[in-house]
């Protein structure tokens, strides 16, 4: 049984970052270090309005523990995948990876932006959010306990990676509009190759809480899969509750290949 993430402030270092990942990632090269990535940006003159304290929290605080982790594989990724992808999809993706490096905005996802969606509430108040924060810092879900102005800014951090992954709108009457948020096949083929080569069999990936970021339980998982099995990505089989995944891949550079060439 492993221990529960402990929740951290470091979304303060950058929210959904969208823009600034895909000029970080056209930078940076597999092999490189966070330190050896900002030192290419910085002198790359392509981060003309941020300055060289704000640029290196940017790249050693966010984009290292998003993309960095696992050998790189997620910025491996990214780079070889971007330019085939439509901005929403790829906006998608990096929502994947901050939420696994940021379990607060996991968890704020599924345990408030999801069911408010699911029973037609149409918007998020900072006023949720910061009951969402507070019950972490009471429940002891935080590295220390956290004085109530952190509390307020890492509420308003929350609201604001949801505008940037196109969660959230922007602020009406003091609320943030919900807005429609789905998954593609894309992006749901990449999710669930990715599960499958990290080892999960098909009923831990149909019960992934990855899935959860979409609002998509098993039964909703099951769906995609299908219809990846109708584009001739795997082979599935379902009788009940037993499922079984036949891969045709052997490889995320095999499936990048592919969606590449459409």
């Amino acid at each position: 049984m492993t221990d529960t993430p402990k929740y951290t402030t470091q979304l303060q270092a950058g929210l959904g970052l969208v823009p600034e990942t895909l000029k970080l990632l056209a930078a940076w090269e597999p092999g490189m270090s966070g330190q050896d990535l900002f030192k290419v940006a910085l002198a790359s003159g392509d981060f003309p309005a941020v300055t060289a304290r704000r640029l290196q929290n940017v790249v050693t605080e966010a984009f290292r523990s998003r993309y960095l982790t696992d050998g790189g594989a997620p910025a491996k990724l990214l780079k070889a995948i971007s330019k085939a992808l439509s901005r929403d999809e790829f906006r998608s993706l990096c929502f994947l990876f901050t939420c696994r490096a940021n379990p607060i905005l996991a968890e704020f996802v599924r345990q408030v932006y999801w069911p408010r969606y699911a029973t037609g509430v149409s918007s998020v108040s900072k006023k949720e959010s910061l009951q969402f924060v507070a019950s972490a810092v009471a429940d002891g879900r935080t590295t220390r306990p956290w004085s109530e102005t952190t509390v307020t800014r890492v509420a308003s951090y929350l609201l604001g990676a949801c505008v940037d992954f196109g969660l959230l709108g922007v602020m009406k009457t003091g609320v943030r509009p919900i807005l429609t948020f789905r998954i593609t096949p894309n992006v749901a083929s990449i999710l669930a190759h990715d599960l499958h080569f990290r080892g999960l069999g098909a009923n831990a990936l149909l019960k992934s809480p990855d899935w959860r970021l979409f609002g998509l339980e098993a039964d909703d998982v099951l769906g995609e899969l299908k219809r990846l099995s109708l584009r001739g990505e795997l082979i599935l089989q379902s009788a009940g509750s037993l499922v079984q995944v036949s891969w045709k891949l052997k490889s995320m550079e095999e499936l990048v290949d592919g969606i590449t060439k459409g």
